[in-house]
């Protein structure tokens, strides 16, 4: 049968359906990918639990980190959709690590109580605990009590829908640059390998808080201000066969190399944190975070170069600025204002251009880098 299509539409014809596919395509593997928000409660101001899982659906926020098991927050989470990382507090780490029924008894109340209203998909037991430093206490206790909250689901049959893991810092990390050469520290080793051979045994990913800005406004001589906010128009540090353009990048390849340079196993990486603060330091404005937080929502979308073929799964630090938390700079960090009105002006719809966003006012930044 003749086309319809005279001979020179038909070619644009199949170009049309060829973007058309690549279209949905790409519309598929952003929305797969959608962004998380942490939800912290560490304020005397903020919304109802009800109202802020209503102010996630009505932003289409899918995904949610809460710190803790607060009940009104699940009850709310109910039939909601949103997908979640369960926090364990590092004050019950020494109770699930030493007595297996409490352990049990944690995931009848905070999980099975819930499931399957509440898509919980992980549980972080402990967050950015180190056995050198202030958290040092808690060290002994990570494993065991993941190993033990671990049991309690697998009891359940729910070992390949919930995964237990923990979520740790950039400071574990020793070697950072060249990202190929990350490595975790000699003196946290002990502790950490077993770790990661669990999330092996597991196939659980390790949680990582991964935050450019720290980095940027510890060093602002060596690295420059595009190449933290995503907004650097060229390659900064290559690295063998890798460029890198960002510094997100880099830390999070970073720490995929620390892991492969355990040669434990592969273990994947979720970033359970990043962020950047409005004010209260160095570096932290409204223009920086509002660049550095538009273009991580995009950046979500993509793998690292290191990981290249999986998208990123990224939970923004924070829902809210939170007026109770200490220093003043940890006030900042709010997407929304207590009052529930957006603090900028982007949105987290899977329809995004994934095209990252150059604003010209930090154009003009030296371009160099120890990342």
């Amino acid at each position: 049968m003749a086309s319809q299509f005279p001979r020179n539409q038909r070619f644009s014809f199949a170009a049309f359906l060829l973007l058309f596919q690549l279209f949905t395509v790409n519309l598929i593997t952003t929305a797969d990918a959608q962004i998380g928000v942490c939800y912290g409660m560490m304020g005397n101001n903020l919304p109802s639990a009800n109202e802020v899982i209503n102010l996630y659906r009505s932003n289409n926020i899918r995904r949610m980190r809460l710190y803790d098991p607060n009940q009104a927050a699940l009850q709310a989470l109910r039939n909601s959709g949103i997908e979640l990382i369960l926090g364990v507090p590092n004050s019950d780490l020494q109770g699930l690590a030493t007595n297996a029924d409490t352990a049990r008894q944690w995931v009848q109340r905070n999980v099975l109580n819930f499931w399957p209203s509440v898509k919980i998909k992980y549980i972080a037991v402990g967050n950015e605990v180190s056995p050198v430093g202030g958290s040092s206490w808690y060290a002994q206790y990570v494993l065991p009590a993941v190993q033990n909250v671990y049991q309690a689901v697998r009891a359940q049959g729910l070992h390949d829908q919930i995964k237990v893991s923990t979520a740790i810092d950039m400071t574990l990390i020793g070697n950072s640059y060249p990202p190929s050469q990350g490595s975790f520290r000699g003196d946290v080793r002990s502790y950490l390998d077993p770790i990661i051979g669990y999330l092996l045994y597991a196939s659980a990913p390790l949680l990582v808080n991964v935050y450019p800005y720290f980095s940027y406004s510890g060093n602002p001589r060596d690295i420059s201000l595009p190449y933290a906010l995503f907004t650097s128009p060229n390659v900064v540090v290559r690295d063998g066969q890798y460029g890198y353009q960002n510094l997100f990048d880099a830390m999070l390849d970073s720490v995929h190399a620390a892991i492969d340079n355990t040669r434990i196993g592969y273990v994947e990486v979720v970033v359970s944190e990043s962020g950047w603060p409005s004010d209260g330091g160095f570096g932290a404005t409204y223009d920086n975070a509002r660049v550095y937080l538009d273009n991580l929502v995009r950046r979500a979308g993509r793998g690292s170069p290191r990981r290249p073929s999986k998208p990123t799964e990224t939970y923004i630090f924070a829902m809210f600025d939170e007026n109770q938390k200490s220093p003043e700079i940890e006030k900042h960090f709010g997407l929304f204002k207590p009052s529930k009105e957006k603090k900028y002006p982007f949105g987290f719809g899977a329809q995004r251009d994934a095209k990252i966003v150059v604003d010209e006012f930090n154009a003009t930044y030296p371009l160099k880098s120890d990342m």
